[in-house]
């Protein structure tokens, strides 16, 4: 699935037929071996100097900026992720820049890197929704989970089951009663259909027994105001517009969707403690595939070390939007996101019964 491209050994002749015989070849015999020998030094010479230029262009990254394209509309993404970027320059000695591609659930953005020369210069800010649900989802994508290569997760997030303060819901056990007993009255926002937050909520509803009405919108933001401004009864969005809106006394979070609380809101319960799905919410970098190991790694390590040094500052500026440090390397990335693709290909199927 996602996972750093690997280095593809190339034999074209077994090493017996290069072998020299005690008998000395005759003729044709001679003949072939010369040109095998020479087909696979002919190979030889078109690969190293490939080789070489691969390690060269890597001792030189960064040469100029590097731009991180958003695929989601501004508001949690970048704000999550604009702690650690603004940082990297520090690191890579070029400057790190957010560009704007949203559209598709994040699918138009994720697109286009996929599409990108794999140089390290274009990157995506990655979550579930763009490259796991939407894969799942729709097979005319365009991409598949295949097309990128980890760079680092760098934060999680959470999913809020919220509501206005002086909603009738005190708990997500009010709700589901209150659900039960009026089917299909109760409306939901989410960031658009076949969204994280959109699967969050049916796993939930599926799970609880419960219908509820799904109003999907443009983004988390938008699922926020939606609630705020009464076209809906709750929100299903993240933590990042929906934690300033928490921590004014305007929404009540009545669970998150994390197998454990939220530092920042450790009286909201989570769904594993209520045995409902557990959708968590992450947000990383990716690369385009194909780009080299040695970029991969630098890009890593320069993210690495912009937690090491400002490890408290970033936890302060996360706190303040309900998200915490969740640094994972390359490898450890790509099997997280692996891990999320078979989770979620289980929910789905779950929630539709195919």
């Amino acid at each position: 699935m996602i996972g750093n491209e690997g280095e593809k050994e190339i034999y074209p002749l077994e090493f017996s037929d290069l072998a020299l015989s005690r008998k000395k070849p005759k003729g044709a015999s001679i003949v072939k071996r010369r040109y095998l020998l020479g087909i696979t030094l002919g190979v030889l010479g078109v690969l190293l100097p490939l080789w070489e230029v691969g390690v060269a262009a890597a001792k030189r990254f960064p040469s100029r900026p590097i731009q991180v394209i958003v695929p989601f509309v501004p508001g949690e993404t970048d704000n999550l992720l604009r702690p650690f970027v603004e940082k990297m320059p520090d690191f890579l000695g070029q400057p790190v820049t957010f560009v704007y591609k949203p559209g598709a659930a994040g699918g138009t953005g994720s697109l286009f890197v996929a599409n990108s020369k794999p140089d390290g210069y274009t990157l995506v800010a990655s979550s579930q929704s763009s490259m796991v649900l939407l894969p799942l989802a729709n097979k005319d994508l365009g991409y598949t989970p295949e097309a990128f290569t980890a760079v680092s997760c760098l934060v999680e997030g959470y999913i809020n089951v919220g509501v206005l303060t002086h909603a009738r819901w005190k708990t997500i056990q009010d709700l589901v009663a209150d659900a039960k007993k009026n089917p299909e009255k109760i409306s939901y926002s989410s960031t658009g259909t076949f969204g994280i937050t959109h699967i969050a909520a049916e796993a939930f509803c599926k799970e609880a027994g419960i219908k509820m009405i799904h109003v999907p919108t443009g983004g988390a933001g938008a699922a926020v105001t939606a609630m705020l401004g009464g076209h809906v009864n709750i929100s299903m969005a993240g933590s990042g517009p929906t934690f300033p809106h928490i921590k004014a006394g305007t929404v009540r979070s009545l669970m998150i969707f994390n197998a454990r609380r939220a530092k920042a809101i450790p009286d909201v319960p989570c769904a594993k403690e209520l045995n409902y799905p557990v959708i968590p919410l992450n947000y990383g970098i990716l690369a385009p595939k194909g780009t080299p190991k040695e970029i991969i790694d630098i890009l890593a390590q320069s993210i690495k070390k912009v937690i090491e040094k400002n490890g408290p500052l970033l936890d302060d500026r996360l706190s303040q939007l309900g998200a915490q440090i969740n640094y994972l390397g390359p490898e450890e990335h790509a099997a997280f996101l692996r891990s999320q693709y078979d989770y979620f290909g289980k929910v789905l199927k779950a929630i539709h019964g195919n």
